[in-house]
């Protein structure tokens, strides 16, 4: 087995080194929606539910990779019902995609009413993370095997996405 330090001084991974599936990446979070995190009208302010975004998708990032991560960017965000005080915000996060050092998470919020039990999806994002080493620079990350039908759809759809948001970026440069 053969490992060669990368323009960082890291090690690179060889060719024997395996991926991880989604499932391995998952992170789930709760969290209740308190007075202080909404508006007068009684509806979670949308930056607090973009901060837990971000924090349960780092920590997915994080399980992916085994290393410091940074955000790197956020799609768009798009409320289809409000939460309210005194809500649970269940949050669902994996690693869909990865590339040589950047991982496309995908992020779903539900909200859960606690006395009634019922819940809905209010939201979902896609949030790209890369992956640092000890002097802060990009570092190599391990490929995503998507197992179940459903993290194959969701790794295609990733790398769909992966290939517009890097159109879009050379095209805006």
């Amino acid at each position: 087995m053969e490992i060669s330090a990368n323009l960082y001084g890291d090690k690179e991974m060889d060719s024997e080194t395996k991926g991880k599936s989604p499932s391995q990446s998952s992170v789930e979070s709760r969290y209740l929606v308190m007075p202080s995190q909404a508006n007068p009208y009684g509806t979670a302010f949308g930056g607090a539910i973009m901060a837990w975004i971000d924090m349960v998708a780092s920590m997915s990032a994080q399980r992916h990779c085994g290393k410091e991560t940074v955000t790197a960017g956020m799609d768009s965000l798009s409320f289809i019902e409000p939460i309210r005080i005194g809500d649970q915000v269940v949050l669902k996060a994996c690693v869909n995609y990865a590339g040589t050092t950047s991982m496309e998470v995908g992020v779903q919020v539900s909200r859960e009413d606690p006395t009634t039990g019922s819940s809905s999806i209010v939201t979902s994002a896609h949030l790209t993370f890369v992956a640092l080493n000890k002097n802060k620079k990009p570092a190599a990350v391990p490929p995503v095997i998507p197992v179940t039908e459903e993290e194959k759809h969701r790794y295609a759809s990733a790398k769909t996405r992966v290939m517009v948001r890097k159109e879009l970026r050379r095209k805006n440069v």
